[in-house]
């Protein structure tokens, strides 16, 4: 049998090059405390002395025949009694010798007597070797035991032994790591309370693993060894770098970080990366967090499953949770806006970013902890609960994710093991100057194996319906806001990341991959090509793109007084250019009702009644436009004052009939939009919209048909001029009575009441190059809805391809599949394996900022 006392670390197999962890004399430590000459501290035990020590023992007492015991050398147990050993459990813990002796070594550097006390009811005394380890010997075979020590108040303190247990990490989930393709990291990595066996029994506690690749040693402290690591040393299980440690007894709750040795011989503390709950800001210690939470939306996952959300009714209620209304947690906002979205009828709500951050003012963009719901709000299953209750009113829940940088706070993922690891090597590829934050390697395997595990885990723990994925502008471009002469070109001299776009590549397709019915959007400022193009063709494989260039061109025209309009007319129609070219989300986010942008109302021209007047046509327009639609907490009631994220909304108000009169149109606008097929089924089809006039901007009118692929259709027409217009002659595609189904200056949404009665009859006379027509009455400042009254018999079925819910095995109508589908494993893994990117340009529009500070300059 082997000799458990070699202590010569083990490499891994597949890395011939793995250094050795404990080479290098020049570690700078400092050195061990002498030892108190009363312990006996420098005796060296031999099987006599051993034997000896164990005959003055109680009767039931063990210790064996005379035999040599094992050698360790003064090295390994000055490095063990300092906390520096990388292997500390092939000193300490119970190893075999030979065909029937176990040597057991224990580390209590206080004691003045230490002994086993075995399974079996039999007790070792051991023996003191030097520096506070303790060794004994006997022949009853491996058993569990407990270590008692005795010190000399009288005292006497028994302990179970964290160094008798075997690894709680397994072989195949280092591999996995190891090439990045592990999906449930979180299983393995982080703090986990759980059974893990013993030799005979299963004992509970927290098995802690942290990948710390270019540590000297790792050290676990925390409340349940008053932060004092030298007692719980991690050991290395490989050349990956993965530290390990279980400790029996821990309990759920319990604080903890991880004390690093750097190659600096500097010792650094680290909150846990994949940390499932924090202390509560500014504290910034990690938590051992256990989940019982038992979910009842199993009926929203399976008809979740079976709906393509790109091509469903998706309209979407952005807010920061900490400002909607300061003060609630996760479980009280559940109660309060779970009804407020039904009164909206928002399909959707999505999340500024949940995951831990330390500074409030980022918005949540400046992550610490991606594992870690914030705890400003209470505790992961209160967050689970929240989720829970959204999806069983019917409200998909999407989050903010932040991928794309991470802040410089020393106790987080910055330089986490003394060196760059999580960030790139290079500052000029490792660090967003305009932000002040640092750009993860997405070269490296682990690190996309962090990231990609991460976007999983929401899906996975939370039940979130979808993630949105802030500055992918600044991910894909090497030159992002960065002047010539700060960034490096990638291997084929071009400015595009090549490993970020692998890294978006994988994220995407795994999520479609692994969990379908969700749903992946990217935040992208510029005209990168294939955003929502499937990663089979050669794309990113988002399914939605924010259309940024609709928001500045419309929120451009609408600023503009109604007198000048016409001569911005290109800019309300422009988007229909490019509608096509992705598929879009029209945002109306956080971001452009902050920094002195004023919120929606304010934006527009006009006394009180005119820029009220204003939103509801924006609305209308925007609801009306192909793409699915998103609005920030606050304009659905016209809050006149900016949002800052230090304050709650101004719901007084609400209080005032017009200000209330718009939220009553928001939750018509959306109820009408979910009823109406036409105004979603096909918003990624050229089928779906016509203009029936995109030219009259004298009078600042627009009108166009939306249509679904059983042949409804409903023509809108937009009035942004500042007076009514009569006898509007509108061309349609039949005769017939066209129904007003949405008015925005009706009375009862704080208009003036100018209309059409409620419909209005559409004869044979041809207008717009249509076969029927009919004279309207078009309100100034508003937006009109008509759908024919009509027998179903007489519908037309649009020729456009119906579109079922994607699997794993189904595509688009083009016969491409949609982005991430196709298996993940066939992605490229290097810069060395992926092609050159082609035809990239980037837009004028300045890359938006999401962490709290302007927009940064144009690139």
């Amino acid at each position: 049998m082997t000799d458990m006392t070699d202590t010569t670390p083990q490499q891994d197999p597949r890395d011939e090059s793995a250094p050795d962890p404990r080479d290098g004399a020049d570690v700078v430590v400092p050195p061990a405390a002498e030892p108190d000459p009363a312990r006996g501290a420098d005796v060296t035990v031999d099987h006599d002395a051993a034997t000896a020590a164990a005959s003055d023992s109680a009767p039931g007492d063990t210790a064996p025949d005379a035999a040599p015991l094992p050698e360790v050398a003064d090295d390994d147990l000055r490095a063990v009694a300092e906390g520096v050993h990388s292997g500390p459990h092939s000193v300490l813990g119970q190893h075999p010798v030979g065909d029937d002796l176990v040597v057991v070594r224990a580390l209590r550097p206080l004691a003045e007597g230490v002994a086993v006390v075995l399974a079996s009811g039999a007790r070792v005394e051991l023996a003191h070797l030097g520096h506070g380890v303790w060794q004994g010997a006997h022949e009853l075979g491996l058993q569990d035991y407990e270590v008692e020590a005795r010190y000399s108040d009288g005292g006497t303190w028994t302990s179970d032994d964290p160094y008798r247990f075997l690894p709680t990490v397994g072989d195949l989930d280092l591999y996995l790591f190891g090439e990045g393709r592990h999906e449930r990291l979180w299983d393995v990595l982080g703090a986990q309370h759980r059974e893990h066996w013993g030799v005979a029994r299963t004992y509970v506690g927290v098995a802690f693993a942290v990948w710390a690749p270019h540590a000297r040693a790792v050290r676990v402290i925390g409340g349940f060894n008053g932060w004092d690591g030298v007692q719980h040393a991690m050991r290395r299980l490989d050349g990956n770098g993965v530290w390990e440690l279980f400790v029996p007894g821990v309990e759920p709750g319990v604080s903890y970080k991880f004390e690093i040795l750097t190659q600096a011989g500097h010792w650094i503390e680290k909150a846990d990366p994949m940390a499932r709950m924090t202390e509560v800001p500014p504290a910034t210690a990690s938590r051992v967090e256990t989940s019982d939470y038992s979910w009842d939306d199993a009926a929203w996952l399976e008809q979740r499953a079976a709906r393509d959300p790109h091509e469903s009714p998706m309209s979407v209620y952005e807010m920061h949770l900490g400002s909607w209304r300061p003060g609630l947690g996760y479980r009280e906002v559940a109660g309060e806006l779970v009804p407020y979205l039904q009164e909206l009828a928002y399909t959707h709500v999505e999340f500024l970013p949940l995951a831990e951050h330390p500074f409030g003012g980022s918005w949540g963009y400046q992550v610490s902890g991606y594992y870690a719901p914030t705890s400003r709000f209470g505790s992961p299953d209160d967050l689970k609960h929240l989720i829970d209750t959204l999806h069983q009113a019917g409200i998909g829940v999407i989050v903010d994710w932040v991928p794309a940088h991470f802040p410089k706070d020393a106790f987080a993922l910055a330089q986490f093991d003394g060196q760059p690891l999580y960030e790139h090597t290079d500052p000029r590829r490792g660090e967003q100057q305009d932000w002040g934050t640092l750009v993860f390697d997405f070269g490296h395997s682990q690190v996309r194996n962090f990231l990609v595990a991460n976007a999983l885990y929401w899906f996975e723990e939370f039940h979130v319906d979808g993630l949105r994925v802030d500055a992918v502008a600044s991910m894909l471009y090497l030159d992002y806001s960065r002047e010539e002469g700060q960034w490096l070109p990638n291997v084929h001299g071009g400015r595009e990341n090549l490993e970020a776009i692998s890294f978006l590549q994988e994220v995407n397709a795994t999520a479609y991959r692994t969990h379908p019915g969700v749903v992946m959007i990217a935040e992208e400022s510029t005209s990168f090509p294939g955003v929502t193009r499937p990663t089979s063709d050669g794309g990113l494989g988002f399914g939605l793109k924010w259309n940024m260039g609709w928001m500045h061109d419309t929120l451009d025209y609408s600023a503009v007084d109604p007198m000048y309009r016409a001569y911005h007319h290109g800019q309300i129609t422009f988007s229909m250019v490019y509608a096509y070219t992705e598929n879009f989300l029209l945002p109306i986010s956080h971001d452009e009702v902050v920094h002195g942008k004023g919120s929606l109302f304010g934006k527009m021209p006009g006394d009180h009644w005119q820029k009220l007047a204003n939103v509801r046509a924006y609305l209308s327009f925007m609801w009306s436009h192909p793409g699915k639609q998103l609005l920030f907490m606050g304009q659905e009631f016209g809050q006149p004052s900016e949002w800052s994220e230090e304050r709650g909304l101004d719901w007084w108000i609400l209080d005032q009939p017009v200000h209330r009169a718009l939220f009553d149109l928001v939750g018509s606008l959306n109820r009408t939009y979910v009823d109406t097929p036409a105004l979603w089924a096909l918003d990624n089809d050229p089928a779906g919209f016509e203009w029936i006039d995109a030219g009259d901007a004298q009078r600042n009118v627009l009108a166009f048909l939306r249509r679904d692929r059983e042949g409804n259709q409903v023509a809108v027409v937009h009035n942004f001029s500042g007076a009514p217009i009569s006898g509007y002659r509108l061309g349609l595609p039949q005769a017939g009575v066209w129904e007003e189904i949405l008015n925005t200056d009706a009375e009862q949404f704080g208009g003036s009441g100018v209309g059409n009665l409620g419909a209005v009859h559409a004869g044979d006379d041809g207008w717009h190059g249509r076969p029927a027509s009919a004279e309207l009455t078009l309100p100034p400042l508003a937006g009109l809805w008509l759908r024919l009254r009509q027998d179903p018999a007489d519908l037309v079925a649009v020729d456009a391809p119906a579109h079922a819910a994607p699997d794993a095995d189904e595509s688009r109508a083009d016969g491409t599949p949609f982005g991430g589908v196709e298996d993940a494993a066939v992605l490229p893994q290097s810069s060395d394996e992926q092609p050159p990117v082609e035809a990239l340009s980037s837009t004028d529009d300045a890359p938006a900022s999401d962490d709290g500070t302007p927009p940064v300059p144009t690139v």
